[in-house]
C-alpha cells in the first residue's frame, strides 16, 4: 500500500472555490453557455484524485484552469497558499495524445522543457534519472515513430515530472491504449506517484481505472458540470479488481452516473 514515508512527498494541496465557466455560444456571441457551475474542490498533498462524468460535463475545463491555460468566469483555485493566475511549470499536464516532438529524441523531448525554461545546464543529470524512472534508458536516442503507444506516454509523463509539479493534471492520458497496456500503464503511473509523492488529478471515463488507481474519486453531473460526489477509495493497494469490495464499488458508481444530476433538473 502507498504511504506518505514512501516517496519525497513533492505535491501540494489543491482547491478549487466555487469555480464557474462560461463560454460564448456557437450561435450567438452574446449569449453565455455555462460548462461549470460553482465548482467545490479540495485535494490533499500527494493524493490522487481521478475525475469521471459523461462526456461535455467539463471535466477537460476543469484541468485547463487548474493548468492556467483558460481564467475562471468566478471563483479561485490554489495550489498550496498561491492563487492560480496562469500557466506555471510546478503544474504539469499530460494529454491523451503524448505530443512529441517528431524531430527529437526520447531524451530530447524529456528535455524539452528544461531547454526552454533555460534550466538544463543545471539539471541535465535529472535528465538520466527520468529516464531511468520510466524505464526508457535504452531507447534514449530513439524517435518518437520507434516507439509503441504505451512508450510514448511514458515519455510525456517524464517530460511533465521532470519539473517537478506540485500538481500533475492527466487528461485521459491512457485512453488511446489497448487494454493490456492500458492496465500495465496503470501500474507505471502508480509507480510514478508513489515515486514522486506529486499530487495528480486524473480525468478518466474508465470507472475500473478510476477505482484501481485512486485514493477518491470525483463524480460531475452532466452539462453544466457540477460536482456530485466525492467518493474515498479505502482499498489497500495493490488492489485486486475482482474482488468482492471493488465490484461492489464499481456497481455504485455506475448508478450514481446513471442518476448524476438528476435531481437539479
Amino acid at each position: 500500500m502507498v504511504t506518505s514515508s514512501s516517496h519525497p512527498n513533492e505535491g501540494s494541496a489543491l482547491r478549487i472555490h466555487q469555480v464557474s465557466k462560461d463560454f460564448p455560444a456557437s450561435d450567438n456571441p452574446e449569449r453565455r453557455v455555462p460548462a461549470l457551475d460553482t465548482v467545490d474542490l479540495s485535494v490533499g498533498a500527494s493524493e490522487l484524485v481521478s475525475i469521471v462524468g459523461p462526456s461535455g460535463c467539463g471535466k477537460s475545463t476543469l484541468l485547463r484552469l487548474i493548468a492556467g491555460l483558460d481564467t475562471v468566469s468566478s471563483g479561485e483555485l490554489w495550489v498550496g497558499s498561491e492563487p492560480i493566475t496562469g500557466p506555471n511549470a510546478q503544474r504539469g499536464l499530460v494529454f491523451q495524445d503524448p505530443n512529441l516532438f517528431p524531430w527529437l529524441t526520447v531524451k530530447g523531448n524529456i528535455q524539452a522543457g528544461l531547454v526552454a525554461r533555460g534550466l538544463l545546464g543545471e539539471k541535465r543529470h535529472e535528465v538520466d534519472e527520468f529516464l531511468k524512472l520510466v524505464g526508457l534508458q535504452d531507447f534514449a536516442n530513439s524517435y518518437p515513430h520507434h516507439l509503441s503507444g504505451g512508450m510514448a506516454q511514458r515519455v510525456a509523463l517524464a517530460r511533465a515530472l521532470i519539473n517537478h509539479p506540485k500538481v500533475l493534471l492527466l487528461d485521459e492520458p491512457l485512453g488511446a491504449l489497448d487494454a493490456f497496456t492500458r492496465m500495465r500503464m496503470q501500474d507505471e503511473v502508480l509507480r510514478l506517484w508513489q515515486a514522486r509523492g506529486t499530487t495528480m488529478l486524473l480525468v478518466t471515463h474508465d470507472i475500473d481505472e478510476a477505482i484501481y488507481m485512486s485514493d477518491s474519486i470525483v463524480i460531475m453531473t452532466p452539462h453544466p458540470g457540477r460536482i456530485e460526489r466525492t467518493i474515498r477509495v479505502d482499498l489497500e493497494r495493490p488492489r485486486q479488481r475482482n474482488s468482492q469490495e471493488f465490484l461492489q464499488l464499481r456497481g455504485e458508481i455506475l448508478e450514481l452516473l446513471h442518476f448524476a444530476g438528476r435531481a437539479v433538473h
